[in-house]
């Protein structure tokens, strides 16, 4: 439920000002001891340059407050030294958190594209206690979950707060040549009565490319020749238990004994444009918990995203308009093995993989179906994109998971292209080939792929498909439209990838102005109409809608919208469904620096996705309540509730809950507890999940923890534990 706020997650546009906004970077030989107090005499020889331009709420203002960035390098590393003053001290947002979590706070963040072609960049932030937060960049979207070795440390005082960063080389990649220019963004997050940011470089608003807007570091000689050796080995040992029947509680618990795991992987860059990495019998073991979603009325398979290390890293190549990869379908590597190489505006990668236990995802017009097993399969991802312009691209993928005696290929060209300043257009072609593995025994569903002779059960058939879509979008301050169409055939299956849907040929349309207005009570404001349509392939209209949504940025960090839907039709199951309108709204505040909430809701009709589908009316609200009473200490609780009836009979389809209650101590930067309890009333299904972690970087960690799963069996025997596992795990960085 919670959003990332991240810096320039609204889209802030301007003029290119790289040709006039320069920071050279000085080449030091004394060392930096990073610690936030920029007491060393090269920080006052190094060359100065002020963040001054407000950009977020009005264009380009002269900002609330000083802040003076510099940068300095050596053969090992590149420096970021940052002095933010504050005349009211107090106010400072920052809390000693773990990585990853300060978008709340104040912060500096940097934007640093090596390249130069304004279509990836490394996103790294930093809060007035030297509490780091990165990302990826890839032309408008960001990936927070992307984490590499950096270091950094902060101070507070009268006057502001201090901040250092140290950036290995080895941890960048860049190309060739003794003299290095990057692109680069640099802002601070300013949050007060408005969440404001200020810029060294202008923006425009008119103009989409985020990236093409940077400054230029420059003076960065002789570090070609970086390369890095990482080595990183992990020991585990846990031990499992779980109820020895579900249907006689009775019977009792089962303990499994204690169990050992150990694995390694490791990484090797010749040089700054080549990774190769691999990973021997890894621990993809979820540390982090995935929230529970509900999915009481829901037919197609839930999106949960990637948490795994070795997937995430160089996830960006990968990224399609069609989820071609999703790599939570690798469930279980025995081995792994990924190669990346960007050679200034060409990137080649390859992943490949040994799979110990296959899912399948199976789409459909009206639901998909997912299948676990404990079948091997050998999993294969070949990219290959070429940049060019400013965040345009044409790339190709191709993707294969063999079994025994079946497989899935699919392959196809994608694109991206900006053009007159603020259009897009993007889109992706893919055709796929499926032989199906032949043993109805493991998964059989009566369910025909639209009007093929092809269904959904495991016979062996082999079927070929296709599945494409378009989109054409135009951005600027005042103005925003966007028209997609997606084409999916009934027998399009990527196996590899995350499509739940196929049998359909779908049109989008989307309308949305926005108001500037900056007054004392509203910042930023906005309506927008949208409309779509959904074929099947025997030209079966399947739904219409047409929605209308208003909001706005509101002081005081009050972000609110909401819509309503005046035209909703649905052919499903051989029922059609009208007037399944509803209204919704959404509210999302951080109006103090311990307080941050959340609200959705929705009230209206839906349908109800039962054998014999109803029109119901719905209910639904989820809240989230995060609250920061020391600079160390958190607690969260959400809930998301749903009910769905029978507005003229009274028959309830389902009413219930889902909750959670987390709660956190940060001892310090690197050392924290936490405990997390949620409790599903669909299912009676409770989990416990206590933590203990240390890291000294994203990579190097001691976890000590539990997972509890129970369940409420009624009067008859209570709440039971069904599943438990204590584990302990110890993983270490090596680098070189």
């Amino acid at each position: 439920m919670k959003k990332a706020m991240i810096l320039f997650l609204l889209p802030l546009f301007l003029i290119n000002a790289q040709d006039n906004f320069k920071i050279n970077a000085l080449k030091i030989e004394e060392p930096i001891k990073i610690d936030g107090k920029l007491d060393e005499s090269s920080w006052g020889q190094a060359e100065k340059i002020e963040l001054n331009y407000e950009i977020q709420i009005t264009d380009n203002k002269p900002a609330h407050q000083r802040t003076i960035a510099m940068v300095l390098y050596d053969n090992q590393n590149l420096y970021f030294g940052f002095i933010c003053y504050d005349t009211e001290p107090s106010k400072i947002r920052a809390h000693i958190t773990d990585r990853d979590k300060i978008w709340e706070d104040d912060f500096i963040i940097l934007m640093i594209d090596t390249y130069g072609d304004n279509q990836n960049a490394y996103e790294i932030a930093v809060n007035p206690y030297g509490i780091q937060g990165d990302a990826m960049r890839a032309g408008n979207s960001e990936d927070i979950s992307f984490d590499f070795v950096w270091y950094s440390a902060g101070r507070t005082s009268d006057s502001g707060w201090t901040v250092e960063v140290a950036i290995p080389f080895k941890s960048l990649r860049f190309p060739k040549g003794q003299n290095q220019e990057w692109n680069i963004l640099i802002g601070r997050n300013y949050p007060r009565e408005s969440r404001f940011i200020f810029s060294w470089t202008p923006f425009d608003k008119n103009n989409p490319c985020l990236l093409c807007q940077a400054g230029k570091l420059t003076g960065l000689v002789g570090i070609s020749s970086v390369k890095s050796i990482e080595v990183l080995p992990y020991v585990m040992s846990y031990q499992s238990g779980s109820i020895r029947s579900y249907d006689d509680p009775s019977l009792g618990f089962k303990n499994e004994p204690i169990k050992a795991r150990v694995g390694v992987g490791a990484k090797f860059s010749p040089n700054p444009e080549v990774t190769i990495e691999g990973v021997l019998n890894p621990d993809f073991s979820q540390v982090e918990t995935d929230a529970y979603q509900i999915s009481v009325n829901t037919t197609f398979a839930l999106y949960y995203p990637e948490k795994r290390p070795f997937f995430l890293e160089g996830s960006e190549i990968f990224q399609t308009p069609i989820n071609a990869f999703y790599s939570r379908t690798i469930n279980n590597p025995i081995f792994a093995l990924k190669l990346k190489q960007k050679s200034n505006k060409l990137t080649i990668a390859y992943l490949s993989s040994l799979d110990d236990k296959s899912p399948f995802l199976i789409p459909g017009e009206e639901s998909s179906s997912t299948v676990s097993t404990e079948l091997k399969s050998f999993a294969n991802l070949g990219r290959l994109r070429y940049d060019f312009g400013a965040q345009s691209y044409v790339g190709l993928i191709l993707t294969g998971r063999n079994f025994s005696n079946s497989y899935n290929y699919v392959g196809g060209v994608d694109w991206n292209h900006l053009f007159l300043k603020n259009y897009y257009f993007r889109g992706q072609i893919l055709y796929s080939m499926t032989k199906e593995i032949d043993n109805p025994d493991l998964f059989t569903e009566n369910r025909k792929f639209g009007n093929t002779p092809y269904d959904a059960t495991f016979n062996g058939e082999k079927y070929s498909g296709v599945g494409m879509v378009f989109r054409l979008i135009r951005s600027t301050k005042a103005h925003d439209f966007d028209i997609s169409y997606q084409d999916f055939s009934p027998t399009f299956q990527p196996h590899l990838g995350f499509v739940t849907s196929n049998n359909k040929r779908q049109i989008n349309i989307w309308n949305q102005f926005t108001f500037y207005l900056n007054n004392p009570i509203i910042d930023i404001a906005f309506v927008g109409t949208g409309a779509g349509l959904n074929f099947n392939y025997l030209g079966t209209r399947k739904e219409r809608w047409v929605v209308f949504r208003v909001g706005g940025q509101f002081k005081n960090q009050i972000y609110v919208s909401g819509g309503f839907i005046p035209v909703n039709e649905e052919i499903f199951k051989g029922h059609k469904f009208s007037k399944i309108t509803r209204l919704f709204v959404s509210v999302y505040s951080t109006p103090f620096k311990f307080l941050t909430f959340q609200l959705e809701g929705e009230y209206g009709r839906r349908i109800y996705r039962s054998g014999e589908p109803k029109l119901g009316f719905a209910k639904e609200v989820n809240v989230y309540l995060k609250l920061k009473p020391t600079g160390k200490f958190e607690s969260s609780i959400w809930i998301a509730k749903a009910r769905l009836e029978d507005d003229k009979t009274g028959e309830l389809f389902y009413d219930g809950y889902i909750a959670g209650l987390v709660g956190i101590y940060q001892f310090n930067p690197n050392l924290f507890i936490r405990l997390i309890t949620q409790y599903d009333s669909f299912s009676n299904s409770i989990q416990v999940f206590p933590l203990l972690s240390f890291k000294l970087n994203p990579f190097t960690i001691f976890y000590l923890g539990s997972i509890v799963d129970m369940h409420n069996f009624g009067e008859s025997y209570g709440v039971r534990q069904t599943n438990r596992q204590f584990f302990l795990k110890l993983q270490y960085l090596w680098r070189d």
